[in-house]
């Protein structure tokens, strides 16, 4: 394995880079966007639960936006909920845009990575079969050897190219995909919160989950959906 890596050329070491770079961008992803972590499951019950019964507290306010990416929706919601509805609805609005952009930390890095891997591994490529021509005019096309360099420097730095950007391409949609369902969650949740809030038609929270609405979270409107 290292014979086939040195014999790859200077190309490899930045492909090894983009390599490790993008593991540990999609291992942090995957623990960071956990569901149990961004929309927790009843806590929009136990936090109107707290309103209820006059226990939410500002201790509690600060403990509930640490607590997760949802947590700090509600509490932004809460933290006007006097000023009328579509103040809650705004306030929410607006940390909810935070929360993406969190949530979409490393994404462009990630995929950078995906598109810049295939065209380190093409300048391997041609950087290989430069040395290829070089050996060839040094000493003539009856020398194997001389052009067993060059041929192999760009093979190798293509393959290792595409095994690089392939994986990186596929977690980079996947995660994606795993941040936009999370928001949809998310937006169901604050919704609920805001119609227990500023009842109409609506059940309390934990009464039903067929709660309709919009509490309009935030998405990063960055060209990438």
């Amino acid at each position: 394995m290292l014979q086939l890596f040195t014999a790859g050329g200077w190309v490899m070491y930045p492909l090894l880079f983009c390599s490790i770079a993008a593991l540990g961008i999609s291992i942090e992803r995957f623990w960071a966007l956990r569901a149990s972590r961004v929309v927790p499951k009843n806590l929009v019950s136990q936090v109107w639960t707290w309103i209820r019964k006059g226990e939410l507290t500002k201790e509690r306010m600060k403990e509930l936006r640490a607590h997760s990416p949802l947590g700090e929706l509600l509490a932004a919601g809460y933290a006007v909920h006097s000023q009328g509805r579509d103040v809650v609805k705004q306030n929410i609005s607006e940390a909810g845009r935070r929360t993406v952009i969190e949530m979409e930390r490393f994404m462009n890095t990630l995929g950078t990575i995906a598109m810049v891997a295939p065209l380190l591994g093409l300048l391997g490529t041609v950087l290989g079969m430069i040395k290829m021509f070089f050996a060839a005019n040094a000493s003539g096309m009856g020398d194997p050897a001389a052009l067993a360099g060059g041929i192999a420097e760009a093979l190798i730095t293509t393959a290792m190219g595409l095994f690089v950007a392939i994986p990186a391409t596929f977690l980079y949609r996947w995660l994606h995909r795993r941040i936009d369902e999370l928001i949809c969650q998310m937006e169901a949740e604050a919704t609920k919160m805001v119609e227990a809030l500023f009842p109409s038609s609506f059940p309390e929270p934990g009464a039903s989950d067929n709660a309709t609405g919009n509490a309009g979270v935030g998405h990063n409107q960055n060209g990438k959906r």
